[in-house]
C-alpha cells in the first residue's frame, strides 16, 4: 500500500448574513481532496471559479499547485492617499480630466516603464537564469499602467465613516484604490505550466517547482509595478501627489509554516492578514472597508478580498437588462460616476452581481479576525475608457 494521506481540514467562514452558493462549497471540498493539501479555507466572499473556488486559501506540504493560484498571479490592491480635498473635487470632473487610460504609456513615461521592466527582467535573470519568462520585454512594457478587464478597476474614494480616529487616514482627503494584476504575464505562465504538467501540481524540491516559483515571483513584482504605474498616470492626470498606504497581492503561493509544519500557502482571491492593513472593496456601487487584521491563524492568515460574486458573469445581462439600461449603470446609488465603455462588462460588474460587502466584512469582524478602521464610498470608478460617459 502507498502512504496514507490524511484528509484536509476544511474551514468555511460564513453565517446567516452571507450567502454561499453550493457550487462554490463543492469546489472548495473537491480541491481540498487533492493530494498533499492539508487545510482549506473558504472566506465569506467565496464563489465558484473555473474549476477552483475564489475567495479561498489552501495549505499543502511537499507539493504545491500553480493552478490554484490561477492566471492572474499577483492580482491585488493598492491604496493611495492623495492631496485632493473631498469637498473640492467631483468624480465627474475628474473623469473628464483623466480621459482614457486603456492604452500603453507614452513619451517619457513609456521610456521609464520600459527601463523598469528591463531592470525587473535583469533581476530575474540574475537570480533565476534557468527560468525564462513566456513574455518578452516589449509585451510586458506595453501592458504596464493598464488596468485590464474582469473585476479590475481604479476607484476614487471618500471617507464615509471613521471607526478608529486614532489610526484612520485623514478623512478630508480622497483616496485612490487600484485593483489589477500581472496582466498577460501571469496568464502566459499558467498556460505554459498547464501545457507541461497539467493540474497535478509540482514536487516542491524539483527543478520544475523552482522554475515556476521564479516566474511566479517575477510576476508578483510585475503586478506591483503595474499598479504603481496605473496610480502614477492617474495621479499625474489629476496633478496631485500621493502616498501609498498599502499594496497587497491576492493571488499567490508562498512558503509558509502552519501549525508547526512547513509547506506552501496558496491564496486565490484572498487577502493576507499578516502584512498590515487590508482593503476590502464592495462592488463599484458599494462601500469599501479599511481593516486592521488581528488573529486569523485559524483561517490560514487570510481575509476576504472583496464582496465576492453572487451571479456568474454570463447570467448578469439576462438578469439585469430588463431592470436597467447601460446608462443607468454609469451612475451608482451614491451618485458616483462609473466609466466603462464595454456594455457587456458594465452589466457583468453591476453592483447587483455582487454580495453585500457590509455582511462580508461584519462576518470577519464578528469572528474576531480584524477590526474596522474606516469605511469609504466611491466618487469615481474607472473600468474601461469611454469618452461618451465622461
Amino acid at each position: 500500500m502507498g502512504n496514507l494521506i490524511p484528509s484536509a481540514k476544511v474551514n468555511i467562514l460564513a453565517n446567516h448574513k452571507v450567502w454561499l452558493e453550493d457550487n462554490a462549497i463543492q469546489q472548495l471540498h473537491t480541491t481540498a481532496q487533492l493530494a498533499h493539501i492539508r487545510a482549506a479555507v473558504g472566506l465569506p466572499d467565496l464563489h465558484a471559479g473555473r474549476g477552483y473556488p475564489i475567495g479561498a486559501a489552501f495549505f499543502s506540504t511537499e507539493h504545491f499547485y500553480p493552478a490554484l493560484v490561477g492566471g492572474d498571479i499577483g492580482c491585488g490592491m493598492a491604496l493611495w492617499q492623495t492631496d485632493l480635498l473631498r469637498h473640492k473635487v467631483s468624480g465627474r470632473k475628474l473623469a473628464k480630466q483623466l480621459g482614457n487610460i486603456d492604452g500603453s504609456l507614452s513619451g517619457d513615461d513609456l521610456q521609464a516603464a520600459a527601463d523598469a521592466v528591463q531592470q525587473l527582467l535583469a533581476q530575474h535573470a540574475l537570480r533565476h537564469d534557468y527560468a525564462s519568462l513566456p513574455l518578452d520585454a516589449h509585451s510586458m512594457t506595453a501592458s504596464v499602467g493598464t488596468i485590464g478587464g474582469g473585476n479590475h478597476f481604479a476607484e476614487l474614494l471618500q471617507t464615509d465613516t471613521v471607526y478608529d480616529s486614532d489610526t484612520a487616514p485623514d478623512p478630508s482627503r480622497v483616496y485612490l484604490l487600484v485593483h489589477s494584476g500581472s496582466r498577460g504575464l501571469g496568464g502566459a505562465i499558467l498556460r505554459e505550466h498547464v501545457e507541461q504538467y497539467g493540474h497535478h501540481g509540482l514536487q516542491a524540491a524539483s527543478t520544475a517547482a523552482s522554475a515556476y516559483l521564479a516566474q511566479h515571483n517575477t510576476a508578483l513584482a510585475y503586478a506591483k509595478l503595474n499598479r504603481d504605474w496605473i496610480a502614477k498616470r492617474i495621479l499625474a492626470a489629476w496633478k496631485t501627489p500621493a502616498r501609498c498606504l498599502l499594496d497587497i497581492h491576492h493571488n499567490h503561493v508562498l512558503p509558509a509554516r502552519i501549525n508547526g509544519c512547513d509547506g506552501y500557502l496558496h491564496r486565490k482571491g484572498a487577502t493576507p492578514s499578516d502584512q498590515g492593513w487590508v482593503m476590502v472593496p464592495g462592488s463599484r456601487g458599494d462601500y469599501s472597508y479599511l481593516l486592521a487584521p488581528t488573529d486569523s491563524s485559524e483561517y490560514l492568515y487570510s481575509l476576504a478580498h472583496g464582496a465576492g460574486r453572487k451571479w456568474a458573469r454570463q447570467d448578469c445581462y439576462g438578469r439585469l437588462s430588463g431592470k436597467y439600461t447601460a446608462q443607468d449603470l454609469h451612475q451608482t446609488r451614491f451618485g458616483s460616476t462609473v466609466v466603462c465603455g464595454d456594455k457587456g462588462l458594465l452589466f457583468e460588474e453591476a453592483p447587483a452581481a455582487y454580495k453585500n460587502v457590509d455582511a462580508v466584512v461584519m462576518t470577519l469582524v464578528e469572528a474576531g479576525l480584524c477590526r474596522l478602521i474606516a469605511r469609504y464610498k466611491p466618487m469615481l470608478t474607472y473600468k474601461k475608457g469611454d469618452s461618451a460617459c465622461c
